[in-house]
């Protein structure tokens, strides 16, 4: 975007740019959300920053009224560099609490010059800069919302020790973390009471997470209705419902749209603390928050029979994964079969082979399933083969669906395994990985959409025409299996 596009945002407090970019005001040294409802600075006083890092490392402190750190996060594609992409997913995920950038880029197969260099150009700040702000971010958001120890927090945001936590926090707020709980704590409500239909426990832990408008809450969740694992998710007119487990430790997440906030509200259920945080970026990531609907769809313009589409079913998202093995099980048993078959046999798959818990059954783990016997299974033995020989790559640590993996090279290792294809393949990347820009041009309804609104009676011609549609693939396809229920 040009300055003038976010001069106009920003006069606008346009909340489809929240989190695209930040403004830091000279005259106060306080950064803020282009949604920010302070009175409005003089441009003469302002200088806008690609990132919250950016405007940090500039000496800015964020602002305690629009709460910068609960903006939606980063946009999932960041310009040419899928380096930064992968990369920006493992800070998140805490790559930098314990390692180095020396790891990270090691992770990535960069030098840390390079990657250092690529930060700079795309976000503004330099690696450990996103990390330090995201570790503070963190805090300020579970000193908020939660109620959890201060030493819970600063160990659940990142940092090593309670007392980094409190010089970072008053270095940078010129306040201590107390004072900034007791200020959050008098605007506290009944933090229950938006579940207490949800879940019957009403214990645990409830937060915001914050998208960009549109977002089509209600696809999402039709999406995955249709998908629920019987028993292990369940998804009612408005909430979606879910076994999770993590870090070893089952729970229950429940998630509803809170549409009047652009956020979702999220219930967790854990016993540990400290998995709050990847919880929550789970949760991102299944619900495609960090997407960027205002420029997903400005790049369809340019093909007017999609760009009527995207008019039909504004904030499209790609519904993601909570776990990415599970989503993989699930792409290799919907293999040639409806939906609904392949959801019936993965409700049998979790019954015989995972655990029941007090919120549900909790879907079983790669070594569970390497014990799958292939004779059982009511699908062809050849895919029941590929789900245990897939499993036991996972499970051997040969196989990955870890952030720092290439797309090319994780779908490679996929079709080399005996029953899985290409479409699978593309679909776990899709899901899994949050490819943006994944296209099942194979895709017996998408082909049966596209001859129809396109004229196209071919995959080679879908996949030429769907060339103009990079690096959105992934959303373009999303929009065309909808109009399957028009046909």
């Amino acid at each position: 975007m040009d300055s003038v596009q976010l001069e106009k945002a920003r006069l606008a407090r346009d909340p489809r740019f929240d989190g695209k970019f930040f403004i830091g005001v000279k005259t106060t040294g306080i950064y803020c959300r282009p949604i920010c409802k302070v009175k409005m600075p003089l441009a003469k006083n302002i200088t806008l920053y690609h990132s919250a890092a950016a405007a940090a490392e500039a000496g800015f402190r964020p602002c305690l009224r629009c709460r910068p750190e609960a903006a939606p996060g980063t946009p999932a594609w960041m310009g040419t560099s899928t380096t930064v992409k992968r990369a920006l997913r493992l800070v998140s995920e805490g790559a930098l609490d314990k390692g180095g950038v020396n790891a990270l880029s090691d992770r990535l197969g960069v030098t840390s010059r390079h990657l250092s260099r690529l930060f700079d150009e795309h976000i503004g700040a330099s690696p450990n800069a996103v990390a330090q702000t995201r570790r503070l971010h963190l805090a300020k958001k579970l000193l908020d919302e939660t109620d959890l120890s201060m030493i819970d927090v600063a160990m659940s945001a990142g940092y090593q020790s309670v007392r980094r936590f409190n010089d970072h926090f008053k270095s940078v707020y010129k306040r201590v973390p107390s004072e900034v709980r007791k200020v959050a704590g008098q605007k506290k409500i009944n933090k229950l009471s938006f579940f207490s239909q949800a879940l019957d426990d009403e214990s645990g832990f409830q937060l915001k997470l914050a998208y960009r408008p549109p977002y089509d809450f209600a696809g999402v969740l039709n999406f995955l209705r249709v998908r629920a694992i019987p028993d292990v998710e369940f998804v009612s007119e408005d909430t979606y419902t879910r076994t999770i487990s993590i870090g070893g430790e089952s729970g229950s997440l429940s998630v509803r749209n809170n549409e009047a906030e652009n956020c979702l509200s999220i219930h967790l259920i854990l016993r540990e603390a400290n998995l709050l945080v990847s919880a929550l970026e789970k949760i991102k990531h299944l619900f495609d928050l960090n997407a960027d609907p205002y420029k997903i769809s400005q790049d369809f313009d340019g093909d007017s029979i999609l760009s009527d589409l995207v008019v039909q079913n504004p904030g499209q998202r790609v519904p993601g994964a909570w776990e990415p093995f599970e989503i993989a099980v699930r792409a290799i048993v919907g293999q040639q079969v409806s939906v609904v078959g392949a959801t019936t046999v993965m409700g049998r798959i979790a019954k015989t082979y995972g655990q029941q818990t007090p919120w549900g059954l909790r879907f079983p783990t790669p070594k569970e399933l390497t014990c799958l016997d292939v004779t059982q299974m009511s699908m062809p033995r050849k895919r029941a083969a590929a789900i245990k020989e897939m499993s036991r790559l996972v499970d051997r640590g040969e196989l990955s669906f870890d952030a720092a993996i290439e797309i090319d090279s994780l779908i490679t290792q996929l079709v080399a395994i005996k029953g899985i294809g290409p479409w699978t393949a593309q679909y776990i990347a899709m899901r899994s990985l949050g490819d943006p820009n994944a296209f099942l041009h194979g895709d017996l309804v998408l082909l049966k959409v596209v001859k129809q609104k396109f004229g196209i009676d071919s995959d080679k011609a879908l996949l030429e025409r769907s060339l103009a549609w990079q690096p959105w693939r992934a959303y373009a396809g999303m929009h065309l299996w909808r109009q399957a229920a028009t046909l």
